[in-house]
């Protein structure tokens, strides 16, 4: 069955990172009232390359629904048709258009919200504010339901912390949103953390276990239990590179959690 392709036009672009090529775009509908999707989703974007040939790339979505818009985050690839065709004001101007099909992917929040741990690195940020957007919108109830959530986010350098001013102004007006960068190769002018996002999840896991009274490991799940009937009082969601990825859920399974409290999303 062929999917339904939608005309989005762009109706902004601004490259968010020199030193890391990403731009940020925000698209309009025109021909729908509204584009319903969950926050963590992702949409493809299909165009014809100067071969002649049709090529579609997947994009999570870097935002939460709102009207008929939707936003992305994409670093530009050397050598690559479509993040570059996005890119260069020739190929798509603002006021230009591009067909996408979607919402697709099951990267989602789980409900009801629990304590949550949001990790990412490079653009896997883009769900992530589609995430914090929707929990905590600026017109519009809190949907956090109190509970606490961290965002972790790993990249190199400064330059290439993408939506840090807007992450720091959201830490500062909702305090059980705890917003914490961190640089692999950090300048001696960063006052923030340094190292891996694996390092900095497992503090977060401890320092909540001793805060609970809990022992690490946890003990493991009934396997009697059926998976519909699991709950949890915490989740990880990941979303980033393989490498990341890996390292993180190998770090959770390590204290115990089970499979179905880590949720991911990989993109190379």
């Amino acid at each position: 069955m062929a999917r339904e392709l939608y005309t989005a036009r762009l109706q902004r672009k601004e490259c968010i990172s020199d030193s890391a090529q990403c731009f940020h775009f925000e698209f309009v509908i025109d021909e729908l009232e509204s584009f319903p999707f969950n926050s963590g989703q992702f949409v493809s974007a299909v165009a014809t390359d100067p071969n002649g040939k049709l090529q579609t790339r997947a994009y999570s979505i870097a935002s939460a629904a709102n009207s008929n818009r939707f936003e992305l985050c994409v670093n530009r690839v050397e050598g690559g048709f479509f993040s570059n065709h996005l890119a260069d004001l020739t190929d798509l101007p603002v006021g230009g258009t591009v067909q996408i099909h979607g919402p697709h992917g099951y990267f989602t929040l789980r409900e009801p919200i629990t304590d949550s741990i949001l990790i990412s690195t490079g653009t896997g940020i883009a769900p992530m504010r589609g995430f914090a957007q929707w929990l905590f919108p600026e017109n519009g109830p809190d949907r956090s339901n109190g509970k606490d959530i961290w965002m972790v986010y790993g990249t190199r350098h400064e330059t290439e912390i993408y939506y840090h001013e807007e992450f720091e102004t959201l830490a500062a007006r909702k305090p059980n949103f705890h917003y914490l960068p961190t640089l692999s190769r950090a300048g001696a002018s960063w006052p923030g953390l340094r190292g891996y996002v694996q390092d900095h999840v497992a503090r977060i896991v401890e320092e909540r276990a001793a805060h609970l009274g809990l022992s690490l490991p946890v003990p493991p799940v009934d396997p009697a239990i059926p998976a519909a009937e699991l709950h949890f009082d915490i989740h990880a969601y990941i979303c980033g590179l393989n490498n990341m990825v890996a390292g993180v859920r190998e770090r959770l399974s390590g204290y115990g959690w089970h499979r179905k409290q880590i949720i991911f999303e990989r993109y190379d």
